[in-house]
């Protein structure tokens, strides 16, 4: 059995056989890879590069233990939140109302792409309506206690904001047949461009495009509030801001 077939051979498992409680656990355990291994890697990658003076900190202050520990508690519940989020998914897979794409290199490749372009759109969506009034002051507050974004501010949200997030991949299944694959990727490429957002240095700043300003769009939005709604990029920001 080759690479390629152990991968369809797992999926499979995954998708048809295994139990509930057994992919709530494996998604859970992902996340928390993601959150804490993924998460300090990138910090200590960013420290690296300030020591050789390649980035630098937008907000050059320090941030309390009290803020990171806060951080930390409301991630781990939106972590919980999210290692039921593929429950959907499997269950209307099994019972034919969705269908899932073979997995390839192609088919991989697309969903992610797809999947992180989706994610930019329904972000957005949802992230312009935690800003109305009553979700600001009953639900956004919670991500917005972070005033100087840190690693650990990417997942600290209100358990309906966590929710209303996870459904990336269960509102796309619907429009395409994404790989399983791809759809276990996404989360990897979706946290890293949120460390990205939430690190607090300045990754990339000109030259480039006033829209790709990762890190200094969202640190701003932390910072102001008011603009930079977009996660990954301000373009949809700057596309509305043209129509009115």
């Amino acid at each position: 059995m080759n690479f390629q077939e152990n991968i369809n051979s797992s999926i499979d498992w995954f998708i048809y056989k295994s139990s509930f409680t057994s992919q709530s656990l494996l998604v859970f355990g992902y996340f928390l890879l993601l959150y804490f291994i993924v998460g300090n890697l990138f910090l200590y990658i960013c420290k690296t590069l300030e020591n050789k003076k390649i980035i630098h900190k937008i907000v050059n202050e320090a941030v309390p233990k009290k803020q990171e520990r806060f951080e930390i508690k409301h991630s781990l519940m939106s972590i919980v939140i999210f290692a039921f989020s593929g429950w959907p998914i499997v269950y209307f897979v099994r019972n034919g109302v969705v269908s899932l794409e073979k997995t390839t290199g192609m088919t991989v490749i697309i969903g992610v792409i797809l999947l992180n372009c989706w994610n930019e759109i329904h972000f957005f969506l949802v992230h312009r309506l935690m800003h109305t009034r009553w979700f600001m002051k009953n639900v956004h507050i919670i991500h917005h206690r972070s005033r100087i974004p840190t690693i650990y501010s990417v997942y600290s949200f209100h358990p309906l904001e966590a929710i209303l997030l996870s459904t990336v991949p269960l509102t796309l299944v619907f429009i395409f047949p994404l790989s399983p694959l791809a759809i276990a990727i996404y989360p990897f490429t979706s946290i890293v461009l949120n460390l990205i957002g939430h690190c607090n240095y300045r990754i990339w700043g000109k030259p480039g495009p006033s829209w790709f300003r990762l890190a200094t769009s969202h640190n701003e939005h932390h910072v102001i509030g008011k603009q930079n709604f977009g996660f990954a990029s301000s373009l949809l920001d700057k596309l509305i801001k043209r129509k009115k």
